[in-house]
């Protein structure tokens, strides 16, 4: 088993709280990690029929199988299950009763706050961050190819094989769980134009035109998106250094091999020559930097900043005392260019903290005006 970062925050959740629901995207680890944690909790799988049958249609006699706790795996298929348990959480004096698992955000939080709300810890599990694949041997075209679910690094499997039956999966049910989409090949063709989107800004209605439905529809499934753990956006910093600052988010996925199947892109090889490299690298290191954030229960503290003259900054961390900028670049040799926006965030603000380029090069540098150049297997490096 790949040991999770996340184990030792669970366990402690799990001693201060009645409940903790673990949610994240299929196949992120969350069964193997929650029975690796609480190795003698009763299991329940709520994807198999029969037992979702019997939770739905008895709840209390379901429930009066489990007086010590149990795991719940996929929990938001059974949301009439939360009122009842609602009782025997408030009856207990036991924390870490119930582990719950879901990879549903929206229908499973749903559930949680009309029921358990006050009762339960949150923690989001995504799939493996960098550190945790833990290969040096991997180049950086070979992380952003493969992604990052742990099935892909337990077993010899096909990447393309792999990705492919997970689309198919998700498209076919887990969408259908959250909304009825009667036409389910124009809701794929969305689902790849946003992969094309990667480190963009966000425009709905040119979106909307693309795909050929309306904007409203696109807002929808972009919740549907982020619900389900397949992309998030990345919101604009709030504070005004500059009075033309650009408000719309960028858009990018929860997973690089995901994105890169969705574009088409069959081997590492190929991202050498594809235009879309530089989108996915930056994709890989912000979301490493979210995936560190989320595994110590945490929220994302992360934003991007950039003015409508196109002077901007790829991130910047929000660490609550101070802001630490940082600029990620895809390529291997260090040009006077990647330090174009730090120094021009440095002009305009009033923050003397580090500033870091993320690169894909192998070598650590110190330049100037307290700015690091970091490899991109390095940034654990940088605290969030």
């Amino acid at each position: 088993m790949i040991r999770r970062d996340a184990t030792s925050k669970i366990l402690s959740l799990a001693s201060q709280f009645k409940a903790v629901a673990i949610v994240g995207p299929r196949q992120s680890g969350k069964t193997t990690l929650t029975r690796f944690a609480f190795p003698t909790k009763a299991y329940v799988n709520f994807e198999n029929p029969d037992t979702r049958l019997f939770a739905t249609e008895d709840p209390r006699g379901f429930l009066s199988n489990y007086p010590d706790g149990a795991i719940f795996d996929e929990a938001q298929r059974v949301p009439q299950l939360f009122s009842y348990l609602q009782q025997i959480l408030d009856e207990s004096t036991n924390n870490g009763l119930f582990i719950i698992t879901g990879s549903n955000n929206f229908l499973l939080q749903e559930s949680i706050s009309q029921s358990l709300a006050g009762r339960v810890a949150y923690l989001n599990l995504l799939p493996l961050s960098m550190g945790e694949i833990d290969n040096k041997d991997l180049s950086c075209n070979e992380l952003i190819f493969k992604g990052s679910y742990p099935s892909l690094y337990k077993d010899e499997i096909d990447v393309n094989n792999w990705y492919s039956n997970y689309i198919r999966t998700y498209i076919e049910r887990d969408v259908r769980l959250i909304k009825n989409i009667s036409n389910l090949i124009i809701f794929e063709r969305f689902i790849r134009l946003c992969a094309a989107r990667i480190g963009q800004l966000l425009n709905i209605n040119s979106l909307a035109i693309e795909v050929g439905v309306d904007s409203k529809t696109i807002n929808s499934w972009i919740g549907i998106l982020e619900s389900t753990f397949v992309a998030f956006r990345l919101q604009p910093y709030h504070k005004n250094y500059n009075k033309r600052i650009v408000k719309m988010p960028k858009l990018y996925f929860y997973d690089t091999g995901l994105a890169s199947a969705l574009l088409g892109i069959e081997n590492s090889i190929q991202l050498d020559l594809n235009s879309y490299k530089g989108p996915l690298f930056e994709n890989l290191i912000v979301l490493d930097f979210i995936k560190n954030r989320f595994n110590q229960a945490k929220s994302n503290n992360l934003y991007f900043w950039r003015d409508s003259m196109g002077n901007e900054l790829d991130i910047l961390i929000d660490s609550g005392n101070s802001l630490i900028p940082i600029e990620i670049k895809s390529g291997q040799t260090i040009t006077n260019d990647y330090f174009k926006g730090l120094k021009y965030w440095q002009k305009i603000s009033s923050h003397e903290t580090n500033g870091y380029v993320v690169y894909a090069g192998q070598n650590i540098e110190k330049r100037s005006n307290n700015i690091t150049v970091i490899p991109f297997n390095e940034i654990n490096s940088i605290e969030v």
